[in-house]
């Protein structure tokens, strides 16, 4: 038989008015209270859980702030949070916010619109001191907070969902080099943004391992082209140019089908090795093509679950972190292209 208000009471020492209060998200019980009320609630198995994660009594308004744009993946994220949170009972709302850029005025302008009844954001944006003030602002409002895709660690966010994106730096210079199978030469890299503490990891992670494992191959351009197709397709454009025998190109980012542009038009004598991020329908049809040779996927549909119930688990919790667990990235090759 589940668990009653009167049950938590009692094994919490407390009134049921204020167990009700806590319980309901209302003012009136101190931050002490709450954490008895919510231990108790949780060891009487009152609290609804999903994925071993405590799910709040009440469903939860959830907005999040993306920079959709052009971008491929990001439009995959938001459709498949819309999707998901329509699906759970414990979503009260769920509204998306297409940011107007990446820059911190920007997220700052669709903040703004911010419901009042909002209790839970997930965001992506750049790691900048305006936006961790921002999202400093958000969290002493009372909102649970969780970082998407790209983390920016010095903001009081409950999680970071997303991969690792080091480790996925590191395992794309792997490949590279293991593919190039022990030649010398050049590579170039299509940089989104290193704003983006994500981005600016898997550079990390890749120049790392070619230092380490690979010191034969060398990065002879990096260009940083704020997830711009067109300036994607000029990098790549120039990079062929100057380098003929370019043996390798990693596109960090967005800004892939600039690269699949320029190297269609481009028609080099050998093909570059093409290694990218994100399954998308336009990478799904480079595998197949054979314009790109791997796709390291980080999972639109899973991050976008595990967004959506990591914020409700946050707004449930009195812990201001929960447990920290990345996503694992997948290696996706022309065989082995998941059916949509």
């Amino acid at each position: 038989m589940k668990a009653t208000v009167a049950d938590i009471a009692r094994s919490c020492g407390l009134s049921t008015a204020t167990v009700d209060r806590v319980l309901n998200n209302r003012p009136g019980a101190s931050a002490a209270n709450r954490q008895r009320v919510l231990e108790a609630a949780k060891q009487l198995g009152y609290l609804p859980t999903l994925d071993q994660v405590v799910l709040p009594s009440k469903p939860a308004h959830l907005e999040f702030f993306l920079p959709i744009g052009s971008n491929a993946f990001m439009a995959d994220l938001a459709n498949h949070i819309e999707d998901y949170a329509a699906r759970l009972p414990l979503v009260a709302s769920c509204r998306i916010h297409n940011l107007a850029g990446i820059s911190p005025g920007a997220l700052q302008g669709a903040v703004e619109n911010l419901s009042l009844k909002a209790n839970g954001v997930g965001v992506i944006a750049v790691d900048h001191p305006r936006t961790r003030n921002i999202l400093r602002e958000l969290v002493e409002a009372g909102i649970r907070l969780v970082t998407l895709v790209s983390d920016v660690p010095a903001a009081p966010r409950s999680a970071y969902v997303g991969i690792d994106n080091r480790v996925a730096g590191r395992t794309a210079a792997l490949l590279m080099g293991r593919f190039l199978g022990g030649r010398t030469g050049h590579l170039a890299m299509v940089v989104g943004s290193r704003s983006y503490r994500g981005h600016e990891e898997r550079e990390m992670g890749f120049r790392s391992v070619l230092a380490e494992e690979f010191p034969d191959l060398a990065v002879s351009s990096a260009v940083e082209i704020n997830d711009e197709p067109d300036a994607s397709y000029r990098a790549t454009i120039k990079a062929l140019h100057d380098e003929p025998d370019l043996l390798g190109i990693y596109c960090v980012g967005a800004g892939r089908s600039g690269v699949a542009r320029a190297l269609l038009e481009a028609k080099p004598r050998r093909k570059p090795v093409f290694i990218c991020h994100d399954l998308t329908k336009e990478t799904r049809r480079y595998l197949v093509d054979d314009l790109a040779d791997v796709v390291i996927d980080q999972n639109a549909r899973l991050i976008a679950e595990q967004s959506v119930i990591r914020l409700l688990g946050s707004i449930a919790s009195s812990a201001p972190y929960l447990t920290k667990k990345f996503i694992e990235p997948r290696l996706i090759f022309k065989e082995n292209v998941p059916v949509q």
